[in-house]
């Protein structure tokens, strides 16, 4: 009789546990509390809720991380700015003075000059040292020397490589005046004669005076001259 008794009286001290709240569901945080009470919030994209654009693998805007922008937002677009083209400039004629050198350099053009003495300045006598040059297109190179009264004077030139090699003889009055050409050649071609075959420049004047002797080349390479008097 005694066990009849005890189960009745078990079931009986059961009965407030099966009749109580139900337990939250362990797997669903929306049912979650915490200690306070109040239920737990979690942000967007997390634990399943929807992600604003451009967050944990969204879709990024226009403009966001690497996506290209629209027109008026920020950043521009970069721009490139072309790069100015350099056109080479053309050089023109060489001017100024040549480069001057020992007549000795110039050894190959001695029979020449040698032989053009021969033929055009017979009876006169050098005037001075040969001077020479290495030239550029359209350079000179000038010889110092004295006008004496009632001399008469001859150049010869020869050149190598050159095109045309020009002689003058030219005055100088004054430092304040400008040069004077008292006498030019007229003939063409690498070697070059002035005052040949008796048709020296004579000085008309009673009075000497200071002169050089100019060279001017068309082309390049090398020239000589010497100065003759008589």
């Amino acid at each position: 009789m005694r066990l009849h008794v005890l189960i009745p009286a078990t079931l009986l001290g059961l009965a407030p546990l099966a009749c109580g709240g139900s337990d939250p569901e362990p797997n669903n945080p929306s049912q979650m509390q915490n200690q306070y009470g109040a239920s737990t919030q979690y942000p967007p994209g997390q634990y399943g809720q929807p992600a604003q654009p451009g967050q944990y693998g969204q879709p990024a805007q226009p403009g966001q991380y690497g996506q290209p922008a629209q027109p008026g937002q920020y950043p521009p677009p970069a721009t490139t700015t072309p790069t100015p083209t350099q056109t080479p400039t053309a050089t023109g004629t060489s001017t100024g003075q040549a480069t001057p050198i020992a007549p000795a350099a110039v050894s190959a053009a001695t029979p020449v000059l040698t032989a053009m003495a021969a033929s055009e300045v017979q009876g006169m006598q050098p005037e001075g040292g040969a001077f020479a040059g290495q030239f550029q297109d359209g350079q000179t190179l000038e010889q110092p020397f004295n006008i004496q009264p009632g001399k008469c004077y001859s150049v010869i030139g020869v050149g190598l490589g050159v095109q045309e090699l020009n002689l003058q003889i030219v005055a100088q009055p004054a430092p304040m005046l400008p040069p004077v050409v008292l006498s030019q050649d007229n003939t063409t071609g690498p070697n070059a004669t002035l005052g040949g075959k008796g048709s020296c420049f004579k000085n008309p004047l009673p009075v000497g005076g200071p002169a050089k002797a100019v060279m001017t080349v068309r082309g390049s390479g090398l020239a000589v001259a010497q100065i003759y008097v008589k």
